[in-house]
């Protein structure tokens, strides 16, 4: 049992420092500098596991020995298409109007490396996102406050003025890009137990009652 494991994020993200930092974990970021694209036909679930593991790999070089790699990679699949990070807002614009008012789903890949023995595991969260009715107004306020340029999809769950989401009922932590009950049994796997509660610290920080976390932390295969 290691308690307080010693973390390297393979990310700049804010939210995924946010949700990190609900696990008690002492952590530190690297930021990994990856080739991103998707390979021709590339199944969701194989892009974002494939992405995680390049990301965990490639700041190896800048971790301790007794380090822990934790890399994420997300995107929101609207049908056959992938959405990533919109380039402007015209295309935030775009992708908001596209999605307004069906469900769509996120998929965030999470690996984890033991820099010490080379062991790297993976894990997929799929998360199905309702979208409410939103208006055109309300889009273009959004859009101009910035906020959904560096976001996949081009939306923050927790926006609390946007709101874009509506009865949500798997992963929150996964839809802002780091699914904390998964990489708690991502780190079981490798050895690691966390003995802070993540689930519980989670849903309070996010003032959300998860429906999912201790079928996740069972291993099912639900988010």
């Amino acid at each position: 049992m290691v308690e307080g494991a010693f973390i390297l994020l393979a990310s700049n993200s804010p939210r995924r420092k946010e949700l990190l930092a609900l696990g008690d974990l002492t952590f530190n970021v690297c930021v990994a500098d990856v080739d991103e694209s998707r390979h021709a036909g590339e199944p969701p679930a194989h892009y974002v596991l494939r992405l995680a593991e390049a990301k965990a790999r490639a700041v190896v070089a800048n971790a301790l020995s007794g380090q822990f790699i934790l890399a994420a990679d997300t995107i929101v699949v609207d049908g056959n298409d992938l959405l990533g990070k919109p380039k402007n807002a015209a295309e935030a614009v775009q992708m908001l109007k596209r999605l307004r008012g069906h469900g769509h789903r996120v998929y965030t890949g999470l690996a984890v490396l033991d820099v010490r023995t080379g062991q790297l595991v993976k894990d997929l969260c799929v998360t199905a996102v309702p979208m409410r009715n939103y208006g055109d107004a309300e889009i273009d306020t959004y859009v101009r406050s910035g906020d959904p340029l560096d976001k996949a999809g081009a939306y923050a769950v927790q926006h609390a003025q946007f709101r874009p989401v509506e009865n949500l009922g798997g992963c929150f932590a996964s839809v802002m890009g780091l699914p904390l009950c998964h990489m708690v049994r991502v780190f079981q796997k490798i050895g690691v137990s966390i003995s802070s509660d993540v689930p519980g610290n989670c849903q309070a920080y996010l003032n959300y009652e998860c429906l999912v976390s201790s079928a996740i932390l069972r291993g099912e295969q639900v988010g």
